[in-house]
């Protein structure tokens, strides 16, 4: 049966081609519309928006570093400058090939596994492909020669010449002007990001810590015209830098010297003091260290070699070094029983070899075991007999000694700008049963009285309360910075002066302390001997390990590092006082004998001529008879 032939519908057909047209038409016009209407919105209704997000694209800004300030002694010495360094720069967009490019490098500098870990890391941090990276730092003529012979082979590798913090006195002043290292994370959350644009070095320590703010300067900034992909075409502005300002300290870089020549290759500490206006005139911490180490990061073999040395020269042992100051506050607690009426300058004590309390079998040794008889405060202090010492604390008592001893910067921080120092420690009731949960006792009074037991103090500490002394009770806190571009340190915290009831007291306790140089029994007569002009001091002795009940202290049987420390202040001239001084040696044994000879060539060095150089002999050329 054949299928039925199906006639089609020409003009249902035509309908709806046409509907079809219709309705495309409509879309194509409803989406030109809405492309016209967001071209319009994007080109007139948000023109400057979308202008100034081009001209940023196209524009950008990159800062400029400042040049960090330099450091100056009181005399003009460079003490920390800005040397030109060769650093060698990646630019890794230009490196086709950077694992083989590393090891091409470590082939021809000779580097180690850790440099090229080091320069693995500094590669490592977020820059753009086309930002040159720092990788090292410091290179020499030969490493610099053999870069320049095989730049064929180094694409992307160029040595570029920068600026970095250079310490020309080395170990000198490393503890007290401190250096500046490479921005750590840790330090990035915590500093001003826009300030510090373009710095990658920030102080550490010393001055270079304390006064980052003066030293670091302010930034620059250009404005360069980028490509698509962030290049620099051209620079269209430059606002230049400013300079960090030049700091001048009241440092003296001969008395520094004299300072460390005079405490030799031992361990310990000088600090020498200007007592009119409080300045720093010396600043010894030895074993010391090389700060230029640090600058542009130091190795993990230099610095464990530093970290784990026994005599840790990287311990700021003038501000940071807590000791017993032993005899060497004796004055104070003199001055403060006179000032408390609690004895007078004639009174007088009986000195069998040692003190005892009260109802209490303890003896409390004197140095001299002997003994010195009857003594009163002048020869007490000129023997720096512990006897007299012992009972006048005693009728002092704590309360007085530490409300007394506090007025001369003991147990607190006295500096107005030196970094990192310590508090020390005066003690007091309060104190104890704070950090011990115990009562205090008469006997710790006692020795309270002689500097040891509980009381620590800094030679910084020491040295000020000498200065104060030689100033008569005139506060002038101890600083470093003498200028900074017409600028001084703040002194807007100093204490209140240290007002006696007996005002001529001061003189009394100074002329105490002159006996201690040259009265025919002082315990630093030796040292003072021959002196064109008249000082006053006081030795100590510091207990390291205590001596039992009944024993005698043996030298000889005692480890190295276990024997007393010995100490020395004192200041001169008496009656204009130039210079104050503190020298601690650590394990030295005898104030006396060791630390006050150095006290004595710190005042000779800051007091007397400078000797003329001897004359070269004139060389005589002998007669040849042909």
């Amino acid at each position: 049966m054949a299928k039925p032939i199906r006639i089609k519908d020409h003009l249902n057909e035509a309908g709806i081609v046409q509907r079809r047209i219709i309705l495309a038409t409509v879309v194509i016009v409803l989406l030109s519309g809405v492309l016209l209407a967001r071209m319009f919105w994007l080109q007139v209704v948000q023109y400057e928006h979308h202008a100034t997000l081009s001209e940023n694209n196209r524009v950008h800004v990159q800062p400029i570093p400042p040049a960090r300030g330099r450091i100056y002694d009181r005399n003009g010495v460079v003490l920390a400058e800005n040397r030109p360094s060769f650093s060698l720069n990646i630019t890794r967009e230009r490196v086709p090939d950077l694992e083989t490019t590393v090891a091409l490098l470590q082939s021809l500098l000779e580097l180690d596994d850790e440099d090229i870990n080091q320069l693995h890391r500094r590669l490592g941090q977020r820059r753009r492909p086309f930002e040159a990276v720092p990788v090292m730092f410091n290179l020499t003529e030969d490493q610099i020669a053999r870069i320049a012979v095989n730049q064929f082979r180094l694409p992307g590798i160029e040595v570029q010449a920068s600026f970095v913090r250079h310490y020309p006195r080395a170990e000198h002043f490393a503890h007290a002007v401190g250096y500046v290292g490479r921005i750590n994370e840790r330090e990035m959350e915590t500093i001003d990001r826009v300030a510090y644009a373009g710095t990658h070095y920030i102080g550490k320590t010393g001055v270079e810590r304390f006064y980052e703010h003066l030293l670091h300067g302010k930034v620059g900034y250009e404005e360069v015209e980028t490509n698509a992909r962030g290049r620099v075409l051209r620079v269209l502005k430059r606002t230049e830098p400013e300079s960090g300002r030049d700091l001048t300290l009241h440092l003296d870089s001969r008395l520094q010297a004299v300072a460390e020549e005079a405490l030799g290759n031992r361990r310990g500490a000088v600090v020498a003091i200007e007592p009119k206006t409080g300045g720093v005139l010396a600043y010894v911490s030895q074993p010391s260290f090389n700060p230029n180490l640090f600058v542009t990061g130091i190795s993990h073999a230099d610095y464990g070699e530093l970290r784990d040395s026994i005599d840790q020269p990287l311990f700021n042992r003038v501000v940071r070094g807590l000791y017993p100051p032993g005899s060497t506050i004796k004055q104070i607690v003199a001055l403060a029983g006179l000032d408390y009426g609690v004895t007078t300058r004639t009174a007088r004590v009986y000195d069998p070899g040692f003190y005892q309390l009260p109802n209490n079998s303890h003896k409390y040794r004197n140095w001299n075991r002997y003994g010195d008889g009857w003594v009163d405060m002048e020869l007490a202090m000129a023997r720096s007999n512990d006897t007299y010492f012992y009972d006048l604390a005693h009728k002092l008592g704590i309360d007085r000694m530490h409300e007394f001893m506090t007025k001369f910067g003991l147990g607190t921080r006295v500096s107005l700008d030196i970094f990192e120092e310590s508090a020390g420690l005066m003690p007091s009731r309060e104190w104890k049963r704070a950090s011990r949960r115990q009562p205090w006792y008469p006997g710790e009074t006692l020795i309270t009285g002689i500097g040891q037991g509980y009381m620590l103090s800094t030679p910084l500490q020491l040295a000020h309360s000498t200065a104060l002394i030689a100033n008569r009770g005139v506060w002038k806190r101890p600083r470093l910075l003498a200028d900074a571009d017409g600028q001084g340190p703040d002194e807007s915290d100093t204490p209140e002066n240290v007002v006696l009831r007996n005002p001529s007291d001061w003189d009394f306790i100074i002329r105490t302390m002159e006996m201690v140089m040259h009265g025919e029994r002082g315990t630093a007569r030796s040292a003072a001997a021959g002196a064109p002009y008249r000082m006053a001091g006081k030795t100590g002795t510091a207990q390291v390990v205590a001596i039992a009940q009944g024993a005698r202290y043996d030298s000889a049987a005692l480890r190295e590092r276990h024997r007393d420390h010995a100490l020395f202040v004192g200041f001169a001239p008496v009656d204009d006082p130039q210079i104050a001084v503190a020298v601690m040696v650590e394990n030295g044994e005898s104030g006396g004998r060791v630390a006050a000879p150095v006290g004595r060539m710190l005042f000779d060095a800051w007091l007397l001529p400078e000797p003329e150089p001897e004359p070269e002999p004139e060389s005589i050329e002998e007669e040849v008879t042909p």
